[in-house]
């Protein structure tokens, strides 16, 4: 998962998240929360800081770093307001420990992008089923990318790509009972794009 939020088996307390935490949110808190939502190759966030209105206070009232089923029983009833839907936080945050936010600029990150985050909540709780298996590290960026891409390659689907997307991982893990690999994500994904009449191009993070 990008810096600053870590995804893995929960510490076995605060403290232990806290010093897990510390060390990364120093160096890269702020060059990673800049670089995800001012890349030139990814769509602009979603929202911008007007559009999380009652949210915005309550981020700093909590004592990070924080788990993503923490957020949701503190916050998960506040709702981010987008030019043409409203979202609770709790249906853009995971509801696991296995997600850890270690600065509230983390968690506006990832509800900023509330199609992208839905989706990717949907995969992650999804996936806490498997036995011997958790989405983290580079697989969670690849899948989260992806989603970007799609967004960013069908802006007028009404979000149908994303949608196909991600019922499509979820049905591979129930399935399966495994992650499907990132590439196999990827290739799937620009089947949908290209059934839609969207152009991919080989340079493209899709274009495998």
């Amino acid at each position: 998962m990008p810096s600053g939020v870590v995804h893995g088996r929960t510490a076995d307390d605060k403290a232990g998240r806290e010093d897990q935490a510390r060390d990364e949110e120093n160096r890269q808190r702020r060059r990673d929360v800049d670089a995800e939502l001012e890349r030139g190759d990814e769509p602009e966030p979603e929202l911008d800081t007007a559009d999380l209105g009652e949210v915005e206070p309550e981020l700093e009232r909590l004592e990070f770093p924080v788990t993503g089923a923490e957020i949701v029983s503190t916050i998960g009833d506040r709702e981010v307001a987008s030019p043409t839907e409203r979202h609770t936080v709790e249906q853009l945050v995971p509801d696991t420990d296995r997600v850890v936010f270690d600065s509230p600029d983390r968690v506006r990150v990832q509800i900023r992008r509330p199609t992208v985050a839905a989706a990717m909540k949907r995969i992650v709780e999804t996936s806490e089923a498997l036995p011997n298996e958790e989405l983290d590290g580079s697989q969670y960026d690849a899948y989260e990318r992806t989603f970007q891409e799609l967004e960013r390659v069908s802006p007028d689907d009404e979000d149908e790509a994303i949608a196909a997307i991600r019922d499509w991982v979820v049905e591979r893990i129930r399935e399966k009972g495994a992650l499907p690999a990132s590439r196999g994500v990827r290739r799937q994904a620009a089947k949908i794009a290209r059934r839609g009449g969207h152009q991919i191009r080989n340079s493209d993070w899709l274009g495998i």
